[in-house]
Protein backbone atom coordinates (compact mmCIF):
# COMPACT_ATOMS: atom_id res chain seq x y z
CA UNK A 1 0.00 0.00 0.00
CA UNK A 2 1.77 3.69 -0.74
CA UNK A 3 2.41 5.97 1.73
CA UNK A 4 1.33 9.67 0.42
CA UNK A 5 3.13 12.62 2.42
CA UNK A 6 2.43 15.98 2.20
CA UNK A 7 5.95 18.07 2.40
CA UNK A 8 7.03 21.34 3.32
CA UNK A 9 10.81 21.92 2.05
CA UNK A 10 13.38 23.82 2.99
CA UNK A 11 16.12 24.51 0.59
CA UNK A 12 19.63 25.56 1.21
CA UNK A 13 20.08 24.28 5.07
CA UNK A 14 22.83 23.07 6.26
CA UNK A 15 22.32 19.43 6.84
CA UNK A 16 18.80 17.48 5.54
CA UNK A 17 16.65 16.47 8.34
CA UNK A 18 13.04 16.26 9.17
CA UNK A 19 12.34 19.28 11.60
CA UNK A 20 8.79 18.74 12.70
CA UNK A 21 5.29 19.26 11.27
CA UNK A 22 4.77 22.70 9.62
CA UNK A 23 0.69 23.68 9.02
CA UNK A 24 -0.44 19.92 8.61
CA UNK A 25 2.95 18.89 6.54
CA UNK A 26 5.81 17.42 7.44
CA UNK A 27 8.71 20.13 7.19
CA UNK A 28 11.95 18.44 6.25
CA UNK A 29 15.26 20.96 5.38
CA UNK A 30 17.48 19.71 2.49
CA UNK A 31 20.73 20.39 2.18
CA UNK A 32 20.80 21.64 -1.65
CA UNK A 33 19.74 24.43 -3.64
CA UNK A 34 16.23 24.48 -5.40
CA UNK A 35 18.08 25.17 -8.39
CA UNK A 36 18.24 22.54 -11.59
CA UNK A 37 16.29 19.90 -9.21
CA UNK A 38 18.90 19.44 -6.73
CA UNK A 39 16.94 20.05 -3.49
CA UNK A 40 13.89 17.36 -5.16
CA UNK A 41 16.59 14.71 -5.75
CA UNK A 42 18.23 15.31 -2.57
CA UNK A 43 14.85 15.24 -1.15
CA UNK A 44 13.95 12.13 -2.64
CA UNK A 45 17.24 10.26 -1.78
CA UNK A 46 16.91 10.98 2.00
CA UNK A 47 12.91 9.90 2.35
CA UNK A 48 14.00 6.49 0.22
CA UNK A 49 16.71 6.33 2.67
CA UNK A 50 14.66 7.01 5.94
CA UNK A 51 11.62 4.68 4.62
CA UNK A 52 14.06 1.81 3.41
CA UNK A 53 13.18 1.58 -0.55
CA UNK A 54 14.56 2.10 -3.60
CA UNK A 55 14.91 5.84 -5.35
CA UNK A 56 12.64 4.46 -7.73
CA UNK A 57 10.02 3.66 -4.94
CA UNK A 58 9.65 7.36 -4.32
CA UNK A 59 8.03 9.58 -6.72
CA UNK A 60 7.57 13.69 -6.67
CA UNK A 61 4.03 13.50 -7.55
CA UNK A 62 3.24 17.15 -7.00
CA UNK A 63 5.92 20.22 -6.35
CA UNK A 64 8.43 20.42 -8.24
CA UNK A 65 8.88 23.99 -8.15
CA UNK A 66 7.33 24.17 -4.93
CA UNK A 67 8.18 24.45 -1.30
CA UNK A 68 4.97 22.35 -0.94
CA UNK A 69 5.18 18.81 -2.03
CA UNK A 70 3.60 15.36 -2.63
CA UNK A 71 5.55 12.65 -2.06
CA UNK A 72 4.11 9.20 -2.67
CA UNK A 73 6.38 5.88 -1.29
CA UNK A 74 5.38 2.20 -2.30
CA UNK A 75 5.60 -0.01 0.09
CA UNK A 76 7.55 1.94 2.46
CA UNK A 77 9.89 -0.08 5.34
CA UNK A 78 8.41 1.71 7.90
CA UNK A 79 5.70 4.47 9.05
CA UNK A 80 6.12 8.32 9.09
CA UNK A 81 5.80 8.31 12.93
CA UNK A 82 9.42 6.86 12.88
CA UNK A 83 10.12 10.10 10.89
CA UNK A 84 9.05 12.53 13.61
CA UNK A 85 10.52 10.70 16.60
CA UNK A 86 13.70 11.67 14.94
CA UNK A 87 12.72 15.34 15.06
Amino acid sequence: MPLILNLYIQPNASRTEVCGLHGGALKIKVSAPPADHQANDKLLEFLGKSFKVSRKQVILKHGDHARQKTVIISNPGCSPEMLLDTA
